[in-house]
């Protein structure tokens, strides 16, 4: 493991059980684990931190998953299209990020959250079950919004699961815990996507890795079984804050950091 005192790993874990507590309720654990590594380990290299963060919320994220189907049947046919989407974009995401910058991206982020933040906040998405589509008209505009998804969340990735979320509760009109799951096998697609290319390149630490992944689990059951307990409303109002401070963190990120 990379040489850390027992203080900075256990800070670690830490993080990484708040992040996967965060990410089983609605996305975006990233902003807790990323800075974390990033701070914990400052002039290492980038893709193997981001290969770690990637590891450990797969497996973090696969166990809420699993806790989610059990309370609520997923559509199966329509994840496995659509994650294969979204797998494959990754690829080409995380391919392209070792090949040329993302600040661009980066920059326009944070206008593009707000104006989803206030497309949201108008109206009641994710209260109510009722999918607007059938069939393949489903897969297609699923797979479409995954693969988009995908590509991003393989190039920067921040809020990649809050949007998987945003494609089935905005634009399939699932509600929020129906699409629980199935965002969530989403996010693991494409996190597998962007660890693929990472490993492939020979990035990873993998003892750091599944110590931190077991954290993200831990703290994936924990905030799974929290959102399920509380339902919709709760998890709507996760969703709002979860997406503002990712606006800010975005924000600082890209003109002030």
């Amino acid at each position: 493991m990379i040489d850390l005192s027992f203080l900075d790993i256990a800070l670690l874990l830490i993080c990484a059980l708040m992040a996967g507590f965060i990410d089983s309720i609605i996305g975006g654990g990233g902003m807790i684990q990323v800075p974390a590594l990033f701070s914990f380990l400052p002039g290492f290299p980038s893709a193997t931190l981001m290969s770690v963060n990637k590891m450990a919320s797969i497996v973090g994220t696969t166990g809420s998953a699993l806790q989610y189907t059990k309370a609520n049947k997923s559509p199966w046919k329509l994840v496995m299209v659509s994650s294969t989407a979204a797998f494959l974009a990754s690829v080409g995401g995380a391919y392209l990020l070792t090949q040329i910058p993302n600040q661009w991206l980066r920059g326009a982020l944070p206008f593009f959250l707000v104006a989803l933040l206030v497309f949201n906040i108008k109206s009641n998405a994710g209260l109510v079950h009722a999918p607007r589509h059938q069939h393949h008209k489903q897969s297609g505009i699923a797979s479409i919004g995954a693969a988009i998804i995908g590509f991003y969340d393989g190039f920067l990735g921040p809020g990649a699961g809050a949007f998987y979320k945003l494609l089935y509760t905005r634009v399939l009109g699932f509600d929020f815990l129906r699409s629980a799951a199935p965002s969530k096998f989403l996010n693991v697609a494409s996190n597998l996507g962007a660890l693929c290319v990472f490993l492939s390149m020979g990035y990873m630490d993998w003892k750091l890795g599944i110590v931190m992944a077991a954290a993200n689990l831990v703290g994936g059951q924990i905030g799974s079984r929290f959102a399920i307990k509380h339902g919709n409303s709760f998890i709507r109002k996760a969703f709002f804050v979860t997406v503002s401070i990712l606006i800010l963190k975005t924000f600082y990120d890209a003109y002030l950091h």
